[in-house]
């Protein structure tokens, strides 16, 4: 595939074995593209696949070899991120840090593997429409990535997401209806659009291709690291914490997944430590890539399995944490990228000595919300 490639040129210059590597895998593995979505809607609604329920999980929905697959249908401009050790950081961290970043490509976020994956299985033969609830990464990356491949896109998100990526998904070619209340309220709307066009409904950490494409950081830590302890990851929807935390448990199965979460947003939280879902009235964060209220159950499965704790961080934390990445990383990101570092800074003892790689995921925020975060910040204590 031709990196940064105009649209209508990238799908004709993407070699056949790379488009259809992953749909073969997924044939061979059961996971034909088009038995997914019954099984899909099937997963949605079965909490009794819940082990609180007695029903015992042993395995993730996700598996290796698609996962290895699923580098050949991303665009490499999503792929071989920076990882680094960030000096800079610990002395006021106490702890070895290595940043993995996943801003340094066209949507600033992680989410583009995920929807590398997704629109490469439509490009072959799927739905040409596809419609998503998003927060506002979610929307800029299956935005990016169907342009490039002839896809009409469709994001619904709420009219109170961070302004910045609105106006990012609308610049990139979808079209952007928006609803007068919550994600959980656009995750109703996408559904009945879906339901009532007859369009292709991506649904974030439910549909497997966004949680294997996310894994494909987790390949790239595990090749690219000689040895750490712990990975923190932000923990929203769970595609992120589910998809990297299968390959850690898969190929160093040493390695501590800890995933990390608003106190203003707890329910997958929550969900984790009491084994079932737990969902809230509200949220009350400005990490707003993670403020759901209502888990999936069957990504809640999956996490189960990978995560080896799950933590909720304050607001201050997570301001700190972006001040911190800024005047020691150099690096502007958005609050749900500072949640690692939001984690070390209330629980130094716990980190301390030890190498700890935190996911840097996304950098899409208002700048005029960030100067009044950051420079509100107090300077973090060294």
């Amino acid at each position: 595939m031709l990196s940064g490639a105009p649209p209508t040129d990238r799908a004709k210059h993407e070699p056949d074995h790379m488009r259809y590597a992953y749909r073969q895998c997924r044939m061979r593995s059961g996971n034909s593209w088009w038995s997914l979505r019954s099984r899909r809607e099937t997963l949605a609604l079965r909490p009794g696949r819940m082990p609180s329920s007695g029903v015992v999980q042993k395995k993730t929905r996700l598996d290796t070899s698609r996962i290895r697959a699923a580098r050949e249908a991303i665009d490499p401009v999503f792929l071989d991120t920076p990882l680094y050790r960030c000096e800079a950081l610990e002395p006021g961290l106490g702890c070895t840090v290595s940043i993995k970043l996943e801003t340094a490509n066209p949507v600033r976020s992680f989410k583009g593997r995920g929807t590398e994956v997704v629109a490469s299985l439509l490009a072959d033969g799927g739905p040409r429409a596809v419609v998503c609830a998003s927060a506002g990464n979610l929307g800029q990356a299956l935005a990016w990535s169907g342009r490039g491949r002839g896809l009409d896109v469709t994001v619904v998100a709420s009219r109170f997401a961070t302004a910045a990526k609105l106006d990012r998904i609308r610049a990139l070619g979808a079209r952007l209806e928006l609803v007068d209340g919550d994600h959980e309220l656009a995750r109703e709307r996408a559904a009945a659009i879906a339901r009532y066009d007859g369009v292709r409904l991506v649904e974030d950490s439910l549909d497997i291709e966004t949680c294997e494409g996310a894994a494909t950081i987790g390949l790239e830590l595990v090749d690219a690291v000689s040895s750490f302890d712990a990975v923190l990851i932000a923990l929203g929807g769970g595609a992120l914490a589910t998809g990297v935390g299968h390959v850690l448990k898969d190929r160093a199965p040493g390695v501590e997944v800890i995933c990390v979460q608003p106190l203003g947003a707890p329910a997958m939280t929550h969900s984790w430590r009491q084994r079932r879902v737990v969902t809230t009235e509200l949220t009350d964060t400005i990490a707003d890539g993670v403020a759901g209220r209502c888990p999936i159950p069957a990504v809640l499965d999956d996490l189960l399995l990978v995560a080896d704790d799950a933590v909720l961080v304050q607001e201050a934390s997570i301001v700190a944490g972006m001040r911190m990445l800024l005047d020691h990383a150099g690096l502007v990101v958005e609050p749900s990228a500072a949640l690692g570092i939001a984690a070390i800074l209330e629980d130094r003892d716990r980190f301390a000595d030890r190498h700890v790689v935190t996911i840097v995921c996304g950098s899409n925020v208002d700048v005029d919300d960030y100067r009044r975060w950051v420079g509100a910040a107090p300077l973090p204590r060294l």
